[in-house]
């Protein structure tokens, strides 16, 4: 009683302490108080050029520029670091124009929906402060003199009104088409394309119209002063600084200087470009998009334009430099949006004597170097060449080592081609101010682009950095089609290790090492094929040739692959590497190549994920149809599975029996026999669940067939019975025929069918075989459970209980 009464106490304590230990737990759980309205995603810096440009403007006294897109989105650019991206709110409209107050800390922009906005660029984050729209007009053109509170607005119908921006209403000052034109001119004048005010008088408006006519404007006494007409229509124009010249471009690629005094008769008509045709005429050349008059102190004076050459090919990216009797063609790598000449004034009625010329391309910004002879393009340091190539892949990286980009830099450094025609001088945009990043750690971001490139970017800083470039299209032949089979699809960086592994969309897969010193090398590759579900007619053959290539076509060192000639041919690639060594630039050096070859004329599946291991030194990868594992060490295929074995319930790497004959030998076999019936390997394979493949049949080589009668595609178990008295048997070795037991027969009786018996042949060095189902379904090797002068496989025991089945079914 004692003892029960001590065991209650010991229970006792021992729910107490739990107790305890409940509460303790509970008590000491952290009350999560943190909620989603606490977290909020903020972009913190946006990196590369704007995407689809419109237009440009400079602001001389701050050196800022901005850049409008389709999109609404303005991007203001100054010093290395100074980057500020602003979007209209509410809209997609595109910007039409953009007109900065000078250091006034104000821009102006009008948009496509007719919208016009001022915007207060003196605080961290711009914001609207005025908004105008036009209802029943669209707006063509804008001009903005300096130090001016008036803004010329002009329309599609050849209006030109008057905004106060001081507080951004109508003045009700309006310049009507019909006032502008001649009185015995009936036709309309078409849209106002241009509008500038005189440098030496304020007071008088030039507009200029899309048919050729320009129009000198009073605009104190509200009349016509002079018209200047030409028969080609007009693009743009440009003033003297004196104010009594002024220089228009026109559609058919020339330039005409027109004289106030003298308003009935152009000064000088220039066809830069265009060359004598072959009737004494000139060439017809391309219109010229704009042109800038800019004079020079102690010099002569500078007219630069866009267009106007004759070749399609580079009329809309070349840029023409003009300076007294020198004529110079910059061509650039993409077309010409707009440009703005960069000078140190504001004022247009002083010698403003540029010294660059920024030039907004479709894929970049680039600036011109005036002063240098030739010429040269300043060095630009915005990562602006982020989309170069479309991006497809990108991969951030955090608290990276130390020595990881300056090694980067070191080896991208030297790869950089020397820039001959780079200028000496400084980036000549330097306006705005920008912090040190707070960020302890370095960062780095690695792109990868659709033409076959990966760039590793410095992203510690605001400003993103290019480190080194790596181009992977080098390793492989050159493609004449249209398709991108190098566009990186997915890539991993081991930052410990310093490898790099790249998947592309052509299902090839690549691994690359780091060394700072270049190399001479082969390449090694491996060969090998991922199949979908196997069909029961076409796919066992190319099942078994894409298993060949795996297990052979994979092996290789530096000096190439081993068992390739093995292979009759390799399977078709959608690239073909480079035969023979390749030179490698120091850097990342590639070490691997793994080719996926077509299935019936088809291209890979794209890679859909990838990992790699420095620690084993594999690399995985996988598409939809199976995945791959590569020992980066040998340079040798470790697995290749299908997605059906992968996750199915059955070993993927049962051995089962194939014959090494070909489809078409199979076929006439079948023809000559006349055997349509399954054979019984087929009936194996429905009983384990795998695809239905033929079975071999007995050939020289010591492999035999077997036939069923069963031609239904139910599924099959395997039994052994007693020979039947009206089956004539051939000698087995005194072994028992092989039968076909189907539990789900056609009648809806259990059936018991007869297999033809077989003649299993001696193999070499093993003495014969039985014709156990154990033994016609294994490898060759002898067979260990032969049993006296009968060779039998089955036991006494299973021998009866087969003889009592086939008893208890007839």
């Amino acid at each position: 009683m004692s003892r029960i009464k001590k065991l209650g106490k010991v229970i006792d304590g021992i729910r107490h302490s739990m107790t305890e230990t409940r509460q303790k737990t509970e008590s000491s759980e952290i009350v999560e108080t943190l909620q989603p309205i606490n977290f909020h995603v903020c972009e913190t810096v946006r990196y590369g050029f704007p995407y689809q440009p419109t237009t440009a403007a400079y602001d001389p006294v701050q050196n800022l520029i901005a850049i409008g897109t389709k999109s609404a989105v303005i991007r203001l650019f100054g010093q290395p670091g100074v980057d500020c991206c602003i979007k209209h709110p509410d809209t997609n409209a595109a910007v039409l124009q953009l007109l900065f107050l000078a250091n006034e800390g104000a821009l102006i922009s009008v948009s496509s929906n007719d919208n016009i906005h001022l915007w207060n660029i003196r605080q961290k984050k711009p914001e609207i402060v005025h908004s105008l729209r036009f209802e029943k007009e669209k707006i063509s053109f804008c001009h903005l003199p300096v130090q001016c509170k008036w803004l010329y607005v002009g329309t599609e119908r050849g209006n030109v009104h008057i905004v106060n921006i001081e507080c951004f209403q109508l003045s009700g000052y309006v310049i009507n088409w019909n006032r502008a034109i001649d009185i015995s001119d009936k036709k309309h004048p078409g849209a106002v394309v241009h509008l500038s005010d005189n440098p030496a008088d304020p007071g008088k408006l030039l507009i200029g119209f899309e048919s050729g006519l320009i129009v000198a404007w009073d605009l104190k006494s509200r009349q016509v002063e002079a018209r200047f007409s030409y028969a080609e229509g007009l693009t743009c124009i440009s003033w003297h600084h004196e104010g009594k010249q002024f220089l228009s471009a026109h559609i058919d690629g020339s330039l005409v200087t027109w004289n106030l005094r003298t308003p009935g008769k152009p000064h000088s008509i220039q066809l830069p470009h265009a060359r004598d045709g072959p009737e004494g005429r000139p060439e017809s050349c391309f219109p010229i998009a704009k042109v800038a008059w800019r004079t020079v102190r102690n010099g002569e004076a500078f007219v630069i334009f866009s267009g106007g050459l004759a070749n399609p090919a580079t009329a809309a990216s070349s840029l023409t430099v003009m300076r007294g009797k020198s004529v110079s063609v910059l061509d650039m790598a993409s077309a010409i949006v707009d440009f703005i000449p960069l000078c140190d004034t504001p004022h247009v009625a002083d010698f403003q004597a540029p010294y660059a010329v920024a030039v907004l391309l479709e894929k970049g910004l680039v600036v011109v170097d005036l002063t240098s002879a030739g010429y040269p393009c300043f060095e630009n340091p915005y990562a602006m060449d982020v989309h170069e190539s479309p991006v497809t892949c990108c991969r951030y990286l955090a608290d990276c080592p130390p020595d990881l980009i300056p090694a980067l830099y070191s080896v991208g450094a030297k790869a950089k081609p020397s820039h001959a025609a780079r200028s000496s001088g400084q980036w000549p945009i330097k306006g705005g101010k920008w912090g040190v990043s707070a960020c302890s750690y370095p960062e780095m971001l690695v792109t990868g682009h659709a033409d076959g490139s990966v760039k590793f970017w410095d992203a510690s800083a605001v400003m993103l950095q290019v480190l080194y470039t790596l181009k992977t299209g080098k390793l492989f032949e050159r493609r004449t089609t249209t398709d991108e089979p190098l566009a990186i699809s997915r890539l991993v960086l081991c930052q410990d290790s310093r490898v790099l592994v790249v998947a592309a969309a052509g299902g090839h897969v690549v691994v690359f090492r780091f060394c700072q010193h270049e190399a001479t090398a082969d390449v090694s590759v491996v060969h090998t094929t991922l199949l979908s579900e196997l069909d029961e007619h076409a796919s066992a053959d190319a099942h078994d040739a894409g298993r060949t290539r795996s297990s052979q076509g994979v092996s290789g060192d530096k000096g190439g692959v081993q068992g390739q000639a093995a292979l009759s041919h390799d399977p078709k690639t959608s690239v073909q590497v480079r035969a023979g060594a390749h030179k490698l630039a120091p850097g990342y050096q590639a070490d691997l190549v793994c080719l996926l070859g077509w299935v019936d004329d088809e291209p890979p599946a794209p890679v859909s994920s990838l990992a790699y291991s420095s620690a084993y030194g594999t690399v995985a990868f996988g598409n939809d149809n199976g995945l791959v594992v590569l020992d980066c060490l040998q340079k040798t295929l470790l697995l290749c599975v299908s997605t059906a074995d992968l996750y199915g319930t059955q070993d993927p790497h049962a051995r089962t029996p194939r014959t090494p004959l070909s489809r078409k030998e199979q076929d006439s076999r079948h023809a000559s026999d006349g055997a349509k019936t399954p054979p019984s390997e087929q009936v194996t394979r429905q009983g384990r669940g795998l695809p239905v493949r033929t079975a071999p049949r007995a050939t020289s080589r010591g492999l035999s067939r077997t036939h069923s009668a069963a031609s239904h595609s139910l599924p099959l178990t395997l039994a052994r019975g007693p020979p039947l008295a009206e089956q004539p048997s051939q000698p087995l070795g005194g072994d028992s025929p092989l039968s076909v037991l189907s539990p789900t027969a056609p009648s809806g009786q259990p059936a018991l069918q007869q297999l033809q018996p077989i003649a299993v042949p001696a193999v070499r060095g093993a003495g014969p075989r039985c014709s156990s189902l154990r033994c016609l379904l294994s490898p060759w090797r002898p067979c260990r459970r032969r049993r006296g002068r009968e060779r039998l496989c089955l036991s006494a025991t299973d021998a009866s209980r087969s003889a009592r089945a086939q008893r208890r079914l007839s």
